[in-house]
């Protein structure tokens, strides 16, 4: 014989960021939700909301999720103010009910930041992230087969950081926790995950140079080292890589000056 469940229901009130579209002004409302089991993720309980609206024909919270395992960064949502909601290290679909107080009011609102508009509700473009990355994030070098790959020296310092630095999903969430709206933890992650190895090595200067240059484009805002990026990020990456991107770009900026491709050789002055 089973035994019943003793697990105590919960009832919250969340206060939902609601926008139909990216011209159109937003206004937070009210919606209760009651007798919820405390051990639902946050997006289940964004469906359950969903599913009593659909109920009454009024149109559901838009908001993005996918593998909802902490592993694509779609579900990026602000929870009472903080990215990803209240813990540290975990994205919004491992933030669970049981987090809050029975009786709660939970604010819910999208990523605010002009490099990344609101589509609608809780939804935000952040393909300003995916610009950056086509600015140079990439390889051209052959690697060959996996034996030719593992035959290249690496140090376990350089591995181990090039794997932190890799673990970035993407999310925005040190750019939402900012207050200038700055990319360079994304950015420093995306160029040193690949600064670090052998095979990141042609490209490097051009990479750095290029990929900071769209950043700067895209209208994200300077870096003031307050570190809220690190503190929000889902997968703790730290704001040392920024240091890191820092030193690169300097690095690559007085290598590219003094290229010979760089001088001026039309007789001008």
């Amino acid at each position: 014989m089973v035994a019943a469940s003793t697990t105590a229901l919960i009832s919250v009130t969340l206060r939902i960021w609601r926008q139909a579209g990216p011209s159109q002004p937003g206004r937070f409302v009210e919606y209760p939700a009651k007798d919820l089991n405390p051990n639902m993720s946050f997006l289940e309980l964004l469906d359950v909301v969903n599913d009593v609206l659909e109920a009454k024909g009024e149109d559901p919270v838009a908001f993005a999720h996918d593998c909802r395992e902490g592993i694509c960064g779609t579900c990026s949502l602000v929870i009472d103010g903080k990215p990803h909601g209240p813990h540290r290290g975990v994205a919004s679909c491992q933030t669970y009910l049981r987090s809050f107080e029975n009786g709660a009011v939970i604010t819910v609102e999208p990523y605010r930041a002009d490099p990344f508009p609101v589509i609608k509700d809780l939804i935000s473009d952040r393909s300003s992230f995916d610009k950056i990355q086509q600015a140079g994030g990439f390889i051209s070098v052959r690697t060959g087969s996996a034996c030719d790959a593992n035959a290249i020296p690496v140090s376990k310092e350089n591995a181990d950081l090039a794997m932190d630095a890799a673990a970035c999903i993407g999310c925005g969430a040190c750019v939402a926790a900012c207050k200038n709206a700055s990319a360079m933890l994304f950015v420093a992650a995306k160029v040193s995950q690949l600064s670090l190895l052998p095979q990141g090595q042609p490209e490097r200067d051009s990479r750095v140079l290029s990929m900071v240059s769209r950043m700067d484009e895209l209208g994200f805002g300077n870096c003031t080292n307050q570190y809220e990026c690190s503190a929000a990020c889902p997968k703790q990456i730290s704001h040392d890589f920024i240091a890191r991107l820092n030193r690169d770009y300097l690095k690559a900026s007085v290598r590219t000056s003094f290229s010979p491709k760089s001088v001026n050789t039309s007789g001008g002055a």
